[in-house]
């Protein structure tokens, strides 16, 4: 069974001095974790914030930054503490069963 994850981040989020959505990645590049993207927003909120958009001057480095990423049950389980730890103060959604209908591999 496959696993999603989606983390929301906004850019300006940080894990020891580094972007925390490339810190994310890298850390589960580095678990060898099926497969992972982040995408940048255009515009986006968390809670009861205001609205914040690209299209604003003030913007400041707090539009959306999305993870997500799919993988077994087994090694979501493995990974997803550090996760927490890393995003303590975001948002961290997890869909327990997806079905993956075609699956494309790389050669490396």
């Amino acid at each position: 069974m496959a696993v999603q994850v989606t983390i929301y981040l906004n850019e300006s989020d940080k894990w020891h001095g580094r972007p925390l959505n490339m810190a994310i990645l890298n850390y589960l590049h580095d678990g060898n974790v099926f497969a992972a993207c982040t995408l940048h927003a255009v515009g986006g909120f968390l809670g009861r914030q205001r609205v914040k958009t690209s299209h604003l001057v003030d913007a400041g480095g707090k539009l959306p930054v999305i993870i997500i990423f799919v993988d077994t049950d087994e090694h979501v389980s493995r990974v997803l503490p550090k996760l927490k730890e890393m995003a303590a103060h975001r948002l961290i959604v997890r869909v327990v069963e997806i079905w993956i209908v075609t699956l494309i591999t790389a050669s490396a």
